[in-house]
Order: C-alpha cells, then sequence, then structure tokens
C-alpha cells in the first residue's frame, strides 16, 4: 500500500476580493491534478469579494489589449468560460463593438463644474491618440448619442475581438465556481507573510521583511485578522499566491505598484440602447467654434445591458492609497464632471438616472504607459505574484489565473509564454 500523499497548502492573498485572486482560485480547483485531498486552496480577503477595482471597473474585453501574450489567449478563455458556466445570464457576457468618438457638446447641463476643474489626469492605459478622421456619420444602431454633436467617429474593433462582462458579477461567478470544486475563502485582513531558512523548519518562521535575502528562505505561512472574530490565525503555505493589486508592496515590499484612482459612474436609461464601448474625446465648446478650440475630456462609455451605461474618467494621483479594507475617497467634482460631459452630448444619457458613483485604484507599474504585469515566481521559494494588470485586470485574468495554476500543478506554463512576466526582472 503506498504512503499517503504529503498535502500542499495553496494559500491566494487578494485584497478586496480581486479578479485575479478569483480566477486563480477557479483555474486551480478545475486543473486536471487539482485533486481536493493533496491540495488545499485558500483564497484570503480583506473585506468582500469584488470590493476594490475588480467590483468598480468597466469590463471591456479585448483580444488587442496588452500585453499580447495575456490578451489573446485571455479573451479566448472568457468565451469558453461564458459558454461553459452560461455567462451571459449569470455576468453579461456578450460580444461588442468599441469605436473612437470625437464630440462637442450640444448641450451642457451645467458647465460651471466643468471649467473649473482643472486637477490633472492620467490616461488608463486603454485611451491612445489617434488621427482625427473627417467622417462624422455614426453607425445606424448608434443613435443614443446626439448626431449633431458629433465630430467624428472611427470603429477600431468589432465583435470578432471585443466582448464585455459585469466585473462585479463575473468576480462574483468565479469565487462561487472555485468553491463549489474545494476552495475556502476566508474574510481576514492578512498581517503579513512568514518565511524561514530554505533548507529550515517553518515552525522557526518569522515576518518576511524588505531586508531578507529573499534567495536564502523560503514561504512557510501567511498570518492574518479573522474579519468577524478579529482573531489573529496563521494559515500554513506550500505555496502564497500575492494578488493583492495595488497593496501588493505592503506584503511584499520589493515591488512598486503606482496606485492610480480612477472615477465611474452608471447610468439607467429608459431604454435598451445598442452594444458600443466607445473612447469618447468630449470638447465642451460651442459646436460652432473651430474644431479643437475647447477643452477636452476623455470618457470611456460602455452600454451594459439590462439599459445601463457605464462611464469612466481619467486617472489621478491626487489621495494616496488607503489601508487594505479602508473607504476609497471619491471625488463628487471628478464625478459631477463625467457626468456632465457625457450627458452634453446625449439625449438618451440626459433622460437617465445617475445610480452610482465610484472610485478604485489600479495597480499600474508605470504611470501613464503600459507594462506588462507581473506573473510568476519571484525569489522567494514558495511566494507566486500575480499583480500589476492596470487597467486591463478584467480582461486578462483567465489567462493570468491559468497560466498561475499550471505553473503550481505542473511546474511550468504550457498555455502561453510567461517569460516578459517574470517578477525576478525587477531589480
Amino acid at each position: 500500500m503506498s504512503a499517503p500523499k504529503e498535502q500542499q497548502h495553496i494559500v491566494i492573498i487578494g485584497v478586496g476580493g480581486g479578479i485575479i485572486g478569483c480566477t486563480t482560485a477557479y483555474y486551480l480547483t478545475h486543473h486536471p491534478h487539482f485533486d481536493p485531498s493533496v491540495h488545499a486552496v485558500t483564497l484570503i480577503e480583506a473585506t468582500k469579494l469584488a470590493n476594490g477595482a475588480s467590483g468598480k471597473a468597466g469590463g471591456l474585453l479585448a483580444a488587442w489589449a496588452y500585453p499580447n501574450n495575456l490578451a489573446k489567449l485571455s479573451f479566448d478563455l472568457h468565451d469558453q468560460l461564458a459558454r461553459d458556466h452560461d455567462g451571459a445570464e449569470l455576468w453579461g457576457y456578450r460580444r461588442v463593438r468599441c469605436g473612437q468618438l470625437t464630440a462637442v457638446a450640444a448641450q451642457r447641463p451645467d458647465t460651471s463644474k466643468l471649467e473649473s476643474s482643472n486637477h490633472p489626469t492620467i490616461d488608463l492605459g486603454k485611451w491612445w491618440a489617434r488621427d482625427q478622421k473627417k467622417s462624422s456619420v455614426l453607425p445606424d444602431d448608434l443613435d443614443w448619442f446626439d448626431y449633431k454633436s458629433a465630430q467624428a467617429y472611427e470603429e477600431f474593433a468589432d465583435t470578432s475581438s471585443t466582448a464585455q462582462v459585469h466585473p462585479f458579477q463575473f468576480t462574483n461567478s468565479m469565487a462561487r465556481l472555485a468553491e463549489q470544486r474545494g476552495a475556502r475563502i476566508i474574510m481576514g485582513k492578512v498581517e503579513h507573510l512568514n518565511c524561514c531558512n530554505a533548507n529550515g523548519a517553518s515552525e522557526n518562521s518569522s515576518p518576511l521583511t524588505s531586508f531578507d535575502d529573499l534567495t536564502q528562505k523560503r514561504v512557510a505561512s501567511v498570518t492574518y485578522v479573522d474579519k468577524t472574530t478579529s482573531e489573529q490565525h496563521t494559515l500554513p503555505a506550500t505555496t502564497v499566491v500575492l494578488a493583492a493589486g495595488p497593496w501588493t508592496p505592503s506584503l511584499f515590499p520589493k515591488v512598486r505598484i503606482h496606485p492610480l484612482r480612477a472615477h465611474s459612474v452608471s447610468i439607467k436609461l429608459q431604454r435598451p440602447v445598442s452594444a458600443y464601448c466607445l473612447f469618447s474625446d468630449i470638447r465642451l465648446g460651442d459646436s460652432r467654434q473651430a474644431f479643437g478650440a475647447a477643452k477636452p475630456i476623455s470618457l470611456e462609455i460602455y452600454a451594459r445591458p439590462n439599459n445601463e451605461v457605464y462611464i469612466c474618467g481619467q486617472g489621478d494621483l491626487d489621495i494616496p492609497l488607503p489601508a487594505p479594507g479602508n473607504a476609497v475617497e471619491i471625488s463628487s467634482d471628478s464625478c459631477h464632471d463625467i457626468i456632465n460631459a457625457a450627458m452634453s452630448v446625449s439625449e438618451e444619457l440626459r433622460n437617465g438616472k445617475v445610480t452610482g458613483r465610484r472610485a478604485c485604484y489600479l495597480p499600474t507599474l508605470d504611470v501613464g504607459a503600459s507594462s506588462d504585469p507581473l506573473v510568476g515566481h519571484t525569489e522567494l521559494a514558495g511566494l507566486v505574484l500575480a499583480t500589476g494588470h492596470s487597467c486591463w485586470g478584467i480582461s486578462n485574468a483567465p489567462a493570468t489565473g491559468k497560466a498561475v495554476s499550471e505553473l503550481i500543478l505542473d511546474g511550468k506554463v504550457s498555455c502561453m509564454d510567461v517569460a516578459s512576466l517574470d517578477p525576478r526582472r525587477i531589480r
């Protein structure tokens, strides 16, 4: 009779119930080699699922997103997940068209705040400058924008390469599906990672510090405070997946994340509108002025199922990242700017009802530019990073989760080339 296999404890640390942690839990528990009698998958969350950017993002999915090695695979995996688990019903999965719209405000319900709001904004990473097109012809089904406001329109992606989900619903669905296959979810704030000498006993572990020589250490356990009881617990860990988004440096100081705050609003319309995700450049001057003379505001405007439109502005560095579990400060001015700019070019939006104003922090490695996220082993044996996805976290989550599951359970990643994502490239 063969000896029983030693149990492997895989702990996924997420802050705010992030999509990266939840999809990683999903792919670990759905991996062909996953055995609940051998692998204990535990997801630790500080507050509640999808409480951070994963519940407040727009949910755009793009095969043309960044980086290429994640984007195409992840887009295909999103499609597979939707077919396997009725994503259209459970998390609003659908294919969409994507275009760039330049418009000048036809009506401005309240411009006083818009013209006085001059705080600096930062590109989220999805928007890029394109040559202005002479055509102002909108597609026939894009009838929820004021035709006279449109100065230029260009469709740059169709339903073959672009889709969307509702991020809050998607994140919670991934967590629930992982739970059904044996994952355990704990609500608690992680205090620190514990490590021991690479060849030493785990009982002789101590909290990880920035002074540790990581090459001589290995992960031993995770210490957290239970949200309900406020009791401190230490959980043994063979492998720790750190998917804590902008809070990653608080547990692994070597990584430098630049938290970028982004505001968004949602508006409930009186009727369904066509499935478009638009990158818009709205100028707030009189339409009779010379093109480009007025101050532009860049918005991402996503039509969603159930008569809802999600609108996101650009980012800012005005307010530092709060501690894990603390509320994110929402700027009423930023939300006001978004609402007024969007309503100035759409009667449908003007007649709608604002149902949400929110802010979240994106985990950016290089503010204002595109950079590869960090996915893979670190110098600390047993610690795997899955962070730094910036504005493409929802889109690239499935490929990230699948890659991490293969790395842990197969010992190598087969689904894609992850060399450019290796956290050990950071010095």
